[in-house]
């Protein structure tokens, strides 16, 4: 059953809208969508909402320390609740992945995601959930830090907020704890 949503991203405005803030905009979304606010709390460096889907309760999180030491706050917070690494899922932008399309997975490494690499440093583990939002890779001889810290064209933007559309069928699956079914019918969407 997942219990934390985590959203990496970069704070700031000049951050707001770029490819590496995917997981940002997915909370984001939520939030509006479920009705919910934001609270900054210092104890945990990060913004924190709650929400009920489908009668679940779930917190959210946006991390404020900047994408390469999101696990600080995401360890405090874990810690604070006495939370098992694998109720928490941490929304995330993908490289490896065309813009638009999303996938959902369980354990594995960072892949040179510093963002992921420093939440696995700080809860000890690698088992925790991630939905993958697919960004696409840079055109060859530019570099992969100033693509994911620039905004995405109109048409990958329209992409990116469409697959968040793709997991609102699974939020109460994964909710629940049925993840095999929220991997099914996320992985099956056409």
């Amino acid at each position: 059953m997942i219990k934390l949503i985590v959203g990496l991203g970069n704070p700031g405005q000049q951050y707001e809208k770029t490819r590496h803030n995917a997981g940002f905009l997915f909370l984001e979304r939520l939030v509006s969508y479920y009705g919910s606010s934001w609270t900054q709390e210092s104890k945990f460096q990060a913004w924190l909402a709650s929400c009920h889907i489908s009668s679940q309760k779930v917190m959210l999180i946006k991390p404020n320390t900047f994408m390469n030491h999101s696990g600080q706050s995401v360890g405090k917070l874990v810690h604070y609740y006495k939370l098992q690494s694998d109720e928490v899922l941490v929304v995330h932008d993908e490289l490896d992945f065309i813009p638009g399309m999303v996938k959902l997975k369980k354990t594995g490494g960072h892949g040179g995601h510093n963002g992921l690499r420093d939440i696995i440093a700080h809860l000890g583990s690698k088992d925790f959930y991630r939905l993958r939002i697919g960004i696409g890779r840079p055109s060859a001889g530019k570099a992969v830090a100033d693509y994911v810290l620039s905004n995405p064209s109109k048409i990958e933007m329209r992409l990116i907020e469409e697959s968040f559309t793709q997991t609102d069928s699974i939020l109460k699956s994964l909710l629940l704890g049925d993840i095999a079914s929220a991997m099914k019918n996320l992985h099956t969407i056409e």
